[in-house]
């Protein structure tokens, strides 16, 4: 039997169920779906809720309004209301990531609440190691230097190594998640914390590399692919779609379910995967780095 998801897993599948529900419902103009602007007239949410609500972001905070919401998409049966209205109020109920939400840019708690979900991840950074793979001293040394000086407490530097740290728990689970890693060589020269934070972050990735579900590509400053921003693409198995987050250069974030955004981040993925060393140079290359040292 699949495990239970978590709240943000919840959020999304209610949304999803909802999403294709009110495009489904056949009521709308020549027989279409209503759109959502139809769908909340009447309600006391708006659209721009309903399209949170869809995107997994929020869910219903007053019933009244799912039970009306189902009875103009046409539902009647008792089964699948009650069913949509417990997946409602479980995915209201607070998760381990409540206590991080604002460590986290916009957009990317819905992606770190999937992250233990995944049936797989792929990922790339071209200036730093992966957040899943770094050291506590590593993420430590980065983050008290890349975030403005009136938000460098060292409360705030705690509790975001914690959360990364607590990230990586999908790593080591008794059914982990499997992670293919390609780091562009700019990131494995980039010194961060001096010599002994990078000899202890060239270690970890070499343990790490020699892991089954894990696999580990660098690509060397002479491929031919380039990307300059990071991202991580998360299979989520057969109920959900798979979903991508992109970053941007002055750090926002932006995550998506959209077919072609995400075919467009995969096709990108193989594309490297084919520039960069095979996973098997990887830990030659990786001792290279610590003797350069």
């Amino acid at each position: 039997m699949a495990a239970k998801r978590g709240r943000t897993g919840q959020r999304l599948e209610l949304g999803l169920q909802l999403r294709q529900l009110r495009e489904g419902c056949g009521l709308g103009d020549r027989g279409g779906g209503l759109t959502r602007k139809q769908a909340v007239q009447g309600l006391r949410i708006s659209e721009a809720s309903l399209l949170r609500i869809e995107n997994g972001a929020l869910n219903f905070r007053n019933i009244g309004d799912l039970r009306k919401l189902l009875d103009k998409y046409g539902v009647t049966d008792e089964d699948v209301i009650e069913s949509l209205i417990n997946l409602n109020r479980e995915s209201g109920h607070q998760d381990w990531l409540t206590q991080f939400r604002g460590l986290v840019p916009t957009g990317m708690p819905a992606f770190v609440g999937l992250e233990p979900e995944a049936r797989s991840m792929r990922a790339y950074h071209p200036t730093l190691v992966y957040g899943l793979l770094q050291t506590k001293a590593y993420a430590r040394t980065l983050l008290e230097s890349n975030k403005p000086i009136e938000e460098t407490t060292s409360e705030f530097v705690r509790s975001s190594v914690e959360l990364r740290m607590k990230r990586q728990e999908v790593l080591t689970r008794e059914d982990p998640v499997k992670l293919r890693v390609i780091l562009a060589e700019a990131s494995l020269r980039n010194v961060i914390g001096g010599r002994d934070v990078m000899r202890e972050q060239y270690e970890r990735l070499e343990t790490v590399a020699s892991w089954d579900h894990v696999t580990l590509q660098v690509l060397p400053f002479r491929a031919s692919y380039r990307s300059t921003n990071d991202f991580a693409i998360l299979d989520l198995g057969d109920d959900l779609p798979p979903r991508v987050q992109i970053d941007s250069a002055w750090g926002a974030t932006h995550t998506s379910d959209k077919r072609r955004e995400v075919d467009r981040f995969v096709r990108r993925f193989d594309a490297m995967t084919a520039s960069a060393l095979p996973p098997e140079d990887t830990p030659e290359f990786l001792h290279r780095l610590r003797r350069e040292l």
